[in-house]
């Protein structure tokens, strides 16, 4: 079966695309020169070049973060995370869901993000855009089940990839990981195991979902403010 994975060079989405491969699949992770998210003509491109691969999984992983709060954010970086978060994603399954019909089978994830769940100071484009493909994923879902195409989101937590250990000291690192209760950043190869079972024939029922793979964070987050809640009636 032929896989799609967008940002499948580096980080999660090199994890997902070398555990398909691993599982006998046929994966095609494109670089940026043969599909560029940001570019909606690279994207319809793509699609058209593509459109005979009869892709029965798709994972929509790239994704672009830029964390300012809002009126620092650039008007170009706005449109750049709505473009390659929500649009790109949008685009390509409009493309590549009519093969999936014909087939009658289709597995796709969307790859979110825990500040799509929770919230963050800096993050309010990037966490808007991951709170937006999940509700593309619900409405495929709703829209697609009769037709044997699954439709799920991963929404990973603070994840140890080379963009996260270059963009943070170890210092921060280290808060990090003082603020999840499993006490550790998570693996690529933990989220792509998610992703590989929500987005293959073993999956068979689940649909419409919002998997949190944070090693405990959100529930964290959700207890302090709790305490805190507790702390100012006392």
């Amino acid at each position: 079966m032929k896989v799609l994975v967008t940002g499948g060079s580096r980080g999660i989405g090199k994890a997902v695309a070398e555990l398909y491969r691993q599982n006998g699949y046929e994966v095609d992770a494109p670089a940026r020169a043969d599909l560029d998210l940001s570019d909606r003509e690279s994207v319809s491109g793509f699609v058209e070049t593509h459109k005979d691969r009869g892709y029965g999984i798709i994972i929509n992983n790239a994704g672009c973060n830029f964390v300012n709060p809002l009126e620092d954010i650039k008007e170009e970086e706005i449109f750049g995370m709505i473009n390659v978060n929500l649009l790109a994603p949008v685009f390509l399954l409009k493309g590549f869901i009519p093969a999936m019909k014909e087939k009658g089978f289709g597995r796709i994830v969307n790859i979110g993000s825990i500040w799509g769940v929770t919230a963050k100071p800096g993050r309010s484009i990037y966490g808007a855009t991951k709170h937006g493909i999940h509700g593309i994923t619900m409405g495929l879902a709703a829209e697609l089940a009769s037709c044997g195409i699954l439709v799920n989101t991963v929404a990973p937590g603070q994840t140890r990839t080379l963009l996260t250990l270059r963009n943070n000291s170890a210092e921060d690192i280290k808060k990090m990981e003082r603020d999840i209760p499993v006490g550790r950043l998570a693996q690529p190869e933990e989220i792509a195991n998610a992703v590989f079972f929500l987005g293959s024939e073993k999956n068979t029922y689940i649909t419409g979902q919002q998997l949190v793979v944070d090693g405990g964070l959100t529930i964290g987050n959700i207890l302090s403010w709790i305490q805190l809640g507790l702390d100012a009636i006392a």
